[in-house]
């Protein structure tokens, strides 16, 4: 089968043309109109010499331009460089250094830094800002070009559709290279594994650079003439608004968000009636959110796993068979998951090891980095770098980073299962374990929560892990925050923590 991203957006404006494909704010274009101003940005790039090869980088929030520009890119033959709008100067430069783009699409705010990038990078040639009308290089020019000489060029499915940078935990981020195969496979894969149909109605309120929403939001319902949705930031309070007004029928979020959304204190579970699916990724789901959640909303969340590397989706709890609470599901169609020891052989059943990966969603490689590919990939098997163990029905459960294990005295602590333990206090929200330095036994764990009850104490907490966990697990120390360090989509990032401590 041939993949094409953009070939996906023209099937379903032919098939569904005067189907919505999204909603923004009071803004509603059908999959005609969407198609129509794809081949006018592409046609525009194309006039300011954006070809085959080339690479555009994004840098927007959620919009429609983003949509639009993603699409229009891609139908140039060019491949797509998002980056979150909210980086620092350092690491937008860096991207675009490294990934050599041609030309950015972003919004005037960022006009001061990306006009000096323009004359300071040597790839770089030009920027697009999507407020700024009527004037050169602006997002209304692009939309109003007027090229006849463009005809779409030939796309193989391995030709390079978006170069991901993965936020690393040390040095620079790396350029995941997907390819059409990649991205377009997973968004089959998953549009056939929970039945999107162009009935369903799916809300875009990850951030649309991250590969998750991409795959998802975007990708997915795309191909099958489906309803995005399109929430500009996350707001609990909205987004439960949103699922009641239009009755939506999918929601995929981080745990960060279903917590938020549990909050709500005047939502119900009417509310969520029109809801068949919750998808939760990036993160691992606590059990006791799950649990919490599931009860008010009367809603299933089903978990899975993946990465940018991945495309993302590498399993997934299934919409109809056995759901296990705490299993980020099975292996999706046409993809392969193991676990296996330090030698790439495969443990067996029940045991930790790390998870490895392979099917026509692996990354082509890492953007000029020939040894990280190699280290990465082996015999066409991504290694992931997650611990990991597979029961005798197939469902995986991730355990944890390996670089997150904590060894303390010999032993093997897993922060997740600490974390597990906190969630269950009533007062605790968010929790976060790390290991950190220990004379006596070479690491020891430490805790930082957040608490919805300002009387609760550190002790109150530090006796409640004890009663529940074996002595070399137990929290050594327990820190109470106001809030927990995470990333652009709401995970929380424990070298932050780890990097905290290390300062003091």
């Amino acid at each position: 089968m041939s993949y094409n991203l953009s070939g996906n957006l023209k099937n379903s404006a032919t098939l569904y043309p005067d189907r919505l494909v999204f909603t923004f704010l009071d803004q509603s274009v059908t999959y005609q109109e969407l198609d129509v101003m794809v081949d006018k940005v592409a046609a525009g790039l194309y006039e300011n010499g954006i070809g085959k090869g080339d690479r555009v980088a994004l840098v927007l929030g959620n919009c429609p331009e983003f949509v639009i520009a993603y699409y229009g890119i891609l139908r140039t033959g060019a491949s797509v460089v998002p980056i979150n709008p909210i980086f620092t100067p350092r690491e937008i430069t860096y991207i675009l250094s490294n990934s050599k783009a041609k030309a950015v699409i972003a919004s005037s705010g960022l006009s001061q830094l990306l006009s000096t990038l323009v004359n300071k990078l040597e790839n770089l040639q030009m920027a697009f800002y999507t407020d700024s009308f009527n004037s050169y290089n602006s997002w209304d020019q692009l939309l109003q070009s007027s090229d006849n000489e463009f005809v779409q060029p030939s796309i193989d499915e391995n030709d390079l559709a978006v170069v991901l940078y993965t936020s690393g935990t040390t040095g620079n981020p790396k350029g995941a290279m997907l390819s059409h195969r990649n991205m377009g496979s997973n968004a089959e894969t998953f549009a056939e594994f929970f039945g999107y149909t162009q009935d369903d109605r799916i809300i875009a309120t990850l951030p649309m650079f991250h590969v998750f929403c991409m795959t998802v939001c975007i990708n997915t319902p795309i191909k099958c003439g489906a309803h995005i949705i399109i929430i500009p930031k996350f707001n609990p309070t909205e987004v439960v608004n949103t699922i009641r007004r239009d009755k939506v029928t999918l929601f995929a979020g981080v745990p960060t968000m279903y917590s938020f959304m549990l909050q709500v204190t005047d939502a119900t579970a009417e509310d969520f009636s029109s809801i068949r699916a919750c998808f939760s990724g990036g993160a691992s789901l606590p059990l006791e959110l799950l649990n919490r959640f599931q009860e008010k909303y009367k809603v299933d969340i089903l978990e899975g796993y993946g990465l940018s590397e991945t495309a993302p989706i590498a399993t997934f709890t299934p919409l109809k068979g056995i759901r296990k609470p705490g299993s980020v599901g099975i292996n999706i169609p046409n993809v392969t998951n193991k676990v296996v020891d330090p030698n790439g052989l495969e443990v067996p059943i029940g045991e930790v090891g790390e998870l490895i990966i392979q099917g026509p969603n692996i990354m082509l490689g890492y953007l000029e980095m020939p040894e990280a590919t190699f280290t990465s990939i082996k015999d066409g098997w991504f290694y992931t770098g997650d611990l990991a163990k597979m029961d005798e029905d197939g469902y995986f459960y991730i355990i944890d980073r390996i670089k997150d294990l904590i060894i303390v005295g010999g032993y093997n602590v897993y922060p997740r299962e600490v974390e597990e333990v906190l969630y269950q206090h009533h007062a605790v929200v968010e929790a976060a374990v790390i290991g950190i330095p220990d004379s006596n036994f070479g690491e020891s764990v430490k805790a930082f929560v957040v608490c919805n009850d300002q009387n609760v104490s550190v002790e109150e907490i530090l006796l409640f892990a004890q009663e529940r966990l074996a002595k070399y697990k137990q929290p050594r120390e327990i820190e109470i925050l106001t809030e927990l360090p995470k990333n652009s989509t709401g995970k929380i990032l424990r070298r932050a923590l780890r990097t905290s401590v290390e300062s003091k």
